[in-house]
């Protein structure tokens, strides 16, 4: 099968849409199936560029990590990608990528289906705060269901999201497959190493998010959670690995509480070579975002064996089950300070979640994950596929 993907971010922006892209490429091609990906312009390249279109894109002046993709630099293009007679199109993400892939559908005559990475109603008053939050999750809401009724198909992270989408009221056909693990998530990080690279004491207890540092993300509530667990073990360190448009105000507020000499923000790492051994250098993962479609991260920290404090909301709840590598927490500070206080004071606690969390990020394989796509794909092609069949069946004068 031949698939163009088409998203509005990829490496080397770092992010999980990123990281998603990645693996079902990375899968779908070691199935034997090629994989292009149309992309923005970051003026430097990823380390793995093959097959891929990068198109002139511009900066977003309220998110400077990000690009908006040059519409007309991917229809130019128009005649070459008619040649390539793609199979079908997948959007990853609903912006310039979204109206690109529907577009293209059309003049191609295939057909398009997208993933819905973004929980967009717990998501844009952050970045529009001027707008009231209930007038921005109606517009949310609507946009959506406008965009996902226009589709062939959707592929949702998790059962929580799909439930959320049919609630707006899209109909389309949708299925629910999220990004699995790679193998080399598994690979055990160095966590001395790490620790003695970021001058991080060897045997102080360390607490570790990582991920894109944005408001969504609900960070705030995890320095309150710091400093309540700062009142029962005063040397806590909280490592942040990540970068995005909170940061800023997040140190603010860190400084505000008192807690700068617990906490360390770190910034993006480097997957190949770092991001494993972070995990690693870890005592417990915390995690407490409201918005997440899947939450990978939770599912890349238990592959590091290390034990996770979290809640469980909207996509994290098809991924957590309570006792296999998690304690879910309440989002109130004293269910979830107390239960990282607990942990932290019990290692083989933390040592019999680890390894309990390790052996149930083994089933979330990425490779089974793809085999789930390319099923996906072959059911949305299958009318078109049967239109065919019965035009070659009259061609011939065949009875059927």
């Amino acid at each position: 099968m031949k698939i163009l993907f088409i998203s509005d971010v990829y490496f080397p922006r770092i992010n999980g849409v990123s990281t998603s892209i990645e693996t079902f490429r990375r899968n779908l091609r070691a199935l034997g199936h090629t994989v292009h990906l149309i992309a923005p312009d970051y003026q430097s390249p990823s380390p793995d560029e093959t097959d891929i279109v990068r198109v002139p894109a511009r900066a977003i002046p309220f998110d400077p990590e990000d690009r908006l993709m040059s519409y007309s630099g991917v229809m130019k293009d128009l005649d070459r990608l008619r040649r390539e007679q793609y199979d079908i199109i997948h959007i990853q993400t609903p912006f310039v990528a979204h109206y690109l892939g529907t577009k293209l559908s059309k003049l191609l005559d295939i057909p398009c289906v997208e993933t819905y990475h973004t929980f967009f109603e717990e998501y844009l008053y952050h970045y529009i705060p001027l707008i009231p939050k209930k007038v921005m999750r109606f517009v949310a809401q609507r946009f959506s269901r406008h965009q996902g009724n226009s589709l062939n198909g959707m592929i949702v992270p998790s059962h929580p999201m799909l439930q959320v989408l049919k609630n707006y009221g899209i109909t389309t056909h949708a299925e629910v497959i999220p990004t699995g693990i790679e193998p080399a998530s598994f690979v055990q990080g160095d966590r001395a190493s790490f620790r003695k690279n970021y001058n991080i004491p060897q045997d102080r207890p360390v607490l570790l998010f990582v991920g894109r540092v944005a408001h969504e993300k609900n960070i705030g509530f995890l320095l309150k959670v710091l400093g309540e667990v700062r009142k029962e073990i005063s040397d806590v360190f909280f490592v942040i690995a990540g970068e995005g448009p909170a940061r800023e105000s997040l140190q603010q507020e860190s400084k505000a509480l008192g807690l700068d000499d617990n906490i360390m923000f770190i910034g993006y790492l480097d997957r190949n070579t770092e991001l494993n051994s972070c995990y690693r250098s870890a005592d417990i993962f915390v995690f407490s975002s409201r918005t997440e479609t899947q939450g990978l991260v939770l599912l890349e920290a238990m592959a590091q064996g290390v034990a996770v404090v979290s809640t469980a909301e909207l996509g994290t709840k098809d991924v957590l089950r309570d006792g296999l590598g998690v304690w879910i927490a309440k989002e109130e500070l004293a269910d979830f300070s107390g239960k990282v206080v607990k942990m932290l004071k019990d290692a083989d606690v933390r040592k019999e979640l680890g390894e309990a969390g390790r052996e149930y990020a083994h089933s979330w394989s990425a490779s089974k994950q793809a085999e789930r796509a390319l099923g996906f794909y072959h059911a949305v092609l299958a009318p078109a596929e049967l239109r065919e069949l019965k035009l070659e069946m009259s061609s011939t004068g065949s009875d059927y």
